[in-house]
């Protein structure tokens, strides 16, 4: 019996050693380190020895924060995944959450070799775009510059999708003061089985007087931005605000570059991964216990087409941050 238990461990102990040696010399990838320190929480994405080097921070972590951070890294530049939600410790929901998180995750950047202090960037994609828009324009002295991917021109409130508050605040806040929103009701279902979002959001946009208070500050932003949009957005309108975005940066004198980079048969999902061919064409809203369709619009070919230039004028851009 104890030499049948010897020979058992001792299988398992060589599968565990063949596995951390295949992940060694299989694995191309850099390996983060988990940052969980005063409160953030975030991985941290840099090949060894390098000093002082482009840094994109890749608002919302996550799945997608991950594999851009890889990709930066793999380039020697510094990739930062920061969530912010949904991971232990934080909020749940962003609902009046404080821009605070975001500053102390900045100045614990500056602090690192490998970061070059006059080259941080964030990044986003869809609610994210919004949050690193307004984050480069509420820091300006650590950021030199954005890009937004199915961009918005606003701060919306905590109630739009794909969350459920009942109570309408502001999403962001900043030295206790609301960031201003535009403040959206609840999306309702109906008797179809699906959901119109496109509408939900031009609605939201037609309310001319919050819309201009909650415009993000762009003309603040000290740095070159880049947006990219489907033209067949269904999920919201990200051309159209990626437009509202660049009208209000020339008509306020921004001082820097801004490209505003909009594909035809793309939908939402432009941000996703470059070198995945198919994306779901439709995704699914549950609403008082009823599930919906919800298009993203764009085509496959599309998407592809769009998501692979995107990926190219990204590394342009971060090649050429002053």
């Amino acid at each position: 019996m104890q030499k049948k238990l010897l020979l058992v461990f001792g299988i398992l102990g060589f599968l565990v050693l063949a596995y951390v040696i295949a992940d060694a010399l299989l694995f191309d990838g850099i390996k983060p380190q988990l940052i969980l320190e005063n409160g953030i929480h975030a991985k941290f994405y840099a090949k060894e020895g390098i000093k002082s080097k482009t840094t994109i921070v890749l608002v919302g972590g996550g799945t997608w924060g991950d594999y851009w951070s890889q990709q930066f890294s793999k380039k020697s530049l510094v990739g930062f995944s920061l969530p912010y939600i949904d991971v232990e410790g934080m909020p749940k929901l962003p609902e009046e959450l404080p821009l605070e998180y975001f500053e102390r995750a900045f100045e614990w950047l500056i602090q690192r070799p490998e970061v070059n202090t006059e080259k941080i960037v964030v990044m986003g994609a869809s609610r994210n775009a919004e949050l690193a828009l307004v984050l480069a324009a509420t820091f300006p002295n650590y950021i030199s510059g954005a890009i937004a991917y199915a961009p918005s021109a606003v701060s919306w409130s905590n109630t739009v999708l794909p969350y459920s508050s009942d109570t309408i605040k502001p999403s962001w806040t900043y030295n206790n003061e609301k960031i201003p929103y535009v403040p959206m009701e609840k999306i309702k279902g109906n008797k179809t089985d699906t959901i119109a979002l496109l509408d939900y959001w031009k609605v939201g946009l037609r309310k001319s007087d919050l819309v201009e208070k909650a415009l993000i500050k762009v003309e603040r932003i000290k740095g070159n931005v880049l947006l990219f949009s489907g033209k067949e957005d269904r999920v919201w309108p990200s051309s159209q605000m990626a437009d509202m975005i660049e009208k209000r940066a020339a008509n306020l004198g921004f001082v820097y570059s801004l490209q505003n980079i909009q594909y035809d048969n793309a939908g939402h999902l432009i941000s996703s991964n470059p070198a995945q061919e198919v994306n779901p064409r439709n995704g699914v809203l549950y609403i008082d216990g009823k599930a919906f369709s919800c298009p993203f619009g764009g085509s496959n070919a599309g998407d592809f087409k769009a998501k692979r230039d995107a990926k190219q004028k990204v590394h342009a851009f971060l090649e050429n941050i002053e």
